[in-house]
């Protein structure tokens, strides 16, 4: 979070588009789980990433301060 909220890669996703807050998370216990869920949420309309959002974090508070 540190990288993203300095933008130490200038021209990284994160830097480009000003992407440096944490409103969503899911955890799991291996990296093939978290990669195919990364996979069905990158395929699905925005919509339902902001309803998944709104359903955890209705405030969308910045989670990355509790890390």
């Amino acid at each position: 979070m540190e990288e993203h909220k300095s933008k130490a890669v200038k021209k990284s996703f994160s830097a480009r588009y000003n992407v440096d807050k944490l409103v969503y998370l899911e955890e799991y216990s291996t990296r093939i789980e978290a990669l195919e869920r990364e996979r069905q949420l990158k395929a699905g309309p925005r919509w339902r990433k902001e309803k998944l959002i709104n359903q955890n974090n209705p405030n969308w508070k910045d989670w990355s301060d509790d890390f």
